[in-house]
């Protein structure tokens, strides 16, 4: 049995290959090193009951995850794999080799993460060539679902946020500046409480000022990330991800605007993962 994972910051979507073909689908939080350990990864497991009759059976797994960029990082994520599917094979990638299997397959393309987080690599057909992006929600995450509440948030709290909409903000989230900044400073996770207002985000779709606080996210994105790669004209520029499978109309345009050739969008990679996988393995 192949076990397939792909992990973002929030949650971690598995695929287990299971006898005549069948398969086993089902979702965890996200298993991110930088914030659990060897232990947390293991709770997280003993929790899931779907995986309990199959954790001796599992014999190789795969996992494409976040924050896995690094062999200190794979090697807690491995351990705490294999210690509760103990007769298993673990091979340890980060998420943006997984979102280049999943879109690019084996032809050369860019491949981005509009998520929680944002990220991009180019893919040559066999290996990722990461850039100097993917700098967290802090420093960077341009286009995604942190920077779009950040840019919302602080909007709010400046004053910016038009009377209209700034009264359904405060009916829908009654947030305050304390608030905001206990959540941001002082409490863990500040990265899913700020992409937590995306969804405030796709409810007031239509709006000019959401729409352009959504187009400009993603330009400074495009702009940022894709545009600095010499030759981004010729290959076209995958994506992957709930805000650019929910935005994918204002993204499109925005790559529209700038040259981008846009590829596929996928909201969860996990399928076409799971898929290239199973055909790698098999092709030996």
């Amino acid at each position: 049995m192949i076990l397939v994972a792909d992990s973002g910051s929030s949650k971690t979507d598995w695929i287990l290959s299971l006898p005549g073909a069948k398969r086993l689908a089902f979702r965890t939080p996200g298993i991110n090193p930088y914030f659990l350990s060897e232990k947390d990864i293991v709770k997280i497991f003993h929790q899931v009951a779907e995986i309990q009759p199959y954790a001796d059976k599992v014999k190789e797994i795969y996992f494409f995850g976040a924050g896995c960029s690094s062999p200190d990082k794979h090697e807690v994520v491995s351990n705490g794999l294999s210690a509760f599917f103990k007769k298993a094979f673990v091979s340890v990638d980060n998420d943006m080799i997984g979102c280049a299997y999943a879109t690019c397959g084996e032809y050369k393309g860019l491949t981005c993460i509009l998520g929680t987080g944002s990220n991009i690599a180019f893919f040559d057909g066999k290996d990722i060539y990461q850039s100097n992006h993917g700098l967290g929600f802090i420093l960077g995450d341009e286009g995604s679902g942190t920077y779009l509440g950040k840019k919302l948030l602080t909007d709010y709290l400046y004053g910016r946020m038009p009377d209209n909409l700034k009264k359904l903000f405060i009916k829908s989230h009654k947030v305050d500046k304390e608030t905001v900044i206990q959540h941001v400073y002082m409490m863990p996770s500040a990265n899913l409480y700020l992409a937590s207002f995306a969804r405030f985000l796709s409810e007031q779709r239509g709006n000019k000022y959401i729409d352009g606080l959504l187009y400009q996210s993603f330009d400074d994105f495009i702009k940022t990330c894709v545009l600095t790669y010499p030759k981004h004209q010729e290959f076209a520029c995958h994506f992957v991800g709930s805000i650019a499978f929910h935005f994918k109309d204002i993204l499109s345009q925005a790559c529209k605007d700038n040259g981008v050739q846009v590829g596929k969008i996928l909201k969860h990679p996990i399928d076409e993962l799971f898929q290239f996988i199973l055909k790698r393995e098999k092709a030996g």
